[in-house]
């Protein structure tokens, strides 16, 4: 960075300078998920035993397999998620090293308060969904439970049902973030999104069903309310952010 503007550089250098950074993320992201598997192997971290919480109140007994490989295709899928996760740090700074260079100085403080408030948003929504949707959930379902039945959910099943809802969560949550940067950048007026609060409460609906397809109405209901809160956020968010951008623009022109 020069000034105010951003730095030239070749392309071969662009090319070289981006493998380099592509290859660190690979490494990165191999430690951190052979480090969890060793974790996950060696009984230091029991995955099943974390997620299966939110349902041990609802069943008389265990977690059930039906077939030998499942046990080890859940511990590969969290072994590449908390690897992931360990791994985020590098990856995000190898990205931001590549594309801060062409960034302006006003770029970058909209960027970096994004990147921070997504992650933890993120992690916000993904820690509501497993401490109290899921255990609603699972509420609302044994509420049917009669006594000539058993429930005897599936490790498999099960997993993937608390996987799905808290990477759902965590993706609804980033929805104020979004619309903070569009409205940095002038594409998005807080007027415009009151005017549209109606067609708001529709859409929240909507996204509710094609995140989390065949839920129940309660799983559905759980995940409406906290994407329209959000919404409202982000009304408040883009007022803020349109009322800063607007002062600069005119003391720009002073």
């Amino acid at each position: 960075m020069t000034g105010s503007s951003p730095t030239e550089m070749p392309f071969l250098e662009h090319l070289e300078e981006l493998r380099w950074r592509l290859f660190k993320i690979a490494l990165a992201l191999a430690i951190g998920i052979g480090a969890a598997f060793i974790l996950i192997f060696s009984k230091q971290i029991d995955v099943v035993a974390i997620l299966s919480e939110p349902i041990r109140p609802f069943i008389r007994g265990k977690l059930i397999v039906t077939h030998p490989g499942d046990l080890f295709d859940i511990a590969m899928d969290a072994a590449i998620t908390l690897g992931l996760i360990g791994a985020s740090p590098v990856i995000v700074w190898q990205i931001w090293g590549f594309l801060s260079p062409a960034l302006y100085q006003h770029e970058k403080k909209i960027v970096i308060p994004a990147l921070v408030g997504a992650a933890m948003l993120f992690l916000m929504g993904m820690a509501l969904a497993f401490e109290y949707v899921i255990p609603v959930t699972l509420a609302f379902f044994s509420s049917f439970q009669s006594d000539v039945v058993e429930i005897m959910p599936t490790v498999k099943d099960y997993m993937g049902f608390v996987i799905s809802m808290c990477l759902a969560f965590g993706a609804v949550f980033e929805l104020p973030v979004v619309i903070a940067l569009l409205s940095a950048m002038g594409l998005v007026q807080p007027q415009l999104l009151a005017k549209f609060r109606r067609h708001a409460a529709v859409g929240c609906l909507v996204a509710a069903a094609i995140i989390t397809p065949g839920s129940d109405p309660t799983s559905l209901l759980l995940l409406t309310i906290p994407l329209y809160a959000l919404y409202e956020v982000s009304i408040t968010l883009s007022r803020i952010i349109t009322r800063r951008r607007d002062r600069s623009l005119t003391a720009e022109v002073a």
